[in-house]
């Protein structure tokens, strides 16, 4: 197999993991189909918010004669639930819904359900099954780009080495090499910096907790490091397809599914698990 094809090969599994990690996590939009007065609306319903932006849940609902409400409680928490109203907007680009939630300290978290009343009646949903909004903090992108990047390349050059190696392509070391170096980089430099912004702890993996997040990048990391040790003094390119392999499959894991949470009890930043996110 040619190099070129290799590389067009590894980057659209590279690319695809990429795409299905972000759209499957708990904290991108719930999707929602409703009806009202006849016409439908496809809705994305907000799980993550940032401190520096407006603590609102949006409705793109353009029909002003209707009335919308929110219930809202604390997660894991005996709070009764409070409602607030969606107050209507006409403005072109913004015009919808929005209605102010309280906004929590960094990985504090909130669920909610909504209520919608047209002409015909009032239906309420996700009652039984509650969205679920993480807050975090403002992560500066001088912090967030290069860590994204460096993970992004990482994996591309991991999927490359492994196809290389399997090929017996004489390059995957090189690119193995870089994958260590850029996934140590991106993982575990700009990676706990990134989540000290966002939620003030460095590190919520082993040993310190049970961050899926940071876990993952932990078990990644040990079979990268016996990949390049391994191949150091002789060829052995099972160990690359390996770890190849390993990367691909925990970096599939939806992110933030077992990730920071607030213990609203104790007031510490632990790890807790949402499984309601399709």
């Amino acid at each position: 197999m040619k190099k070129f094809s290799l590389w067009v090969l590894a980057f659209v599994i590279t690319l695809s993991a990429a795409v299905y990690q972000k759209y499957t996590g708990p904290t991108y939009p719930k999707r929602l189909d409703i009806t009202v007065n006849d016409k439908q609306y496809k809705l994305k319903l907000v799980r993550s918010l940032a401190l520096d932006e407006n603590s609102e849940v949006k409705l793109k609902i353009s029909d002003p004669s209707i009335k919308a409400k929110i219930y809202f409680k604390r997660f894991r928490s005996n709070d009764e639930y409070q409602v607030a109203d969606f107050v209507y907007t006409a403005e072109p680009k913004k015009e919808g819904y929005s209605a102010v939630v309280p906004q929590q300290p960094a990985a504090g978290k909130l669920q909610y359900y909504v209520e919608i009343s047209d002409s015909k009646d009032t239906k309420t949903y996700l009652k039984e099954n509650p969205v679920v909004i993480r807050f975090k903090g403002g992560v500066p992108a001088y912090i967030l780009i290069p860590h994204i990047l460096c993970m992004f390349i990482a994996m591309l050059f991991s999927t490359l080495a492994g196809l290389m190696a399997a090929v017996k392509f004489p390059l995957y070391k090189k690119y193995a090499l870089w994958t260590l170096i850029l996934f140590v980089a991106g993982g575990f430099i700009l990676g706990p910096i990134v989540q000290n912004y966002a939620f003030g702890e460095l590190w919520t993996g082993i040993p310190f907790g049970w961050d899926l997040t940071d876990n993952k990048t932990l078990i990644a990391l040990v079979f990268w490091v016996l990949a390049v040790t391994m191949n150091l003094k002789k060829a052995r390119p099972f160990y690359t397809i390996l770890a190849a392999v390993i990367l691909l499959l925990v970096f599939s894991i939806p992110h933030s599914l077992f990730g920071s949470e607030l213990n609203i009890t104790t007031g510490q930043v632990t790890q807790g698990i949402i499984l309601n996110f399709f």
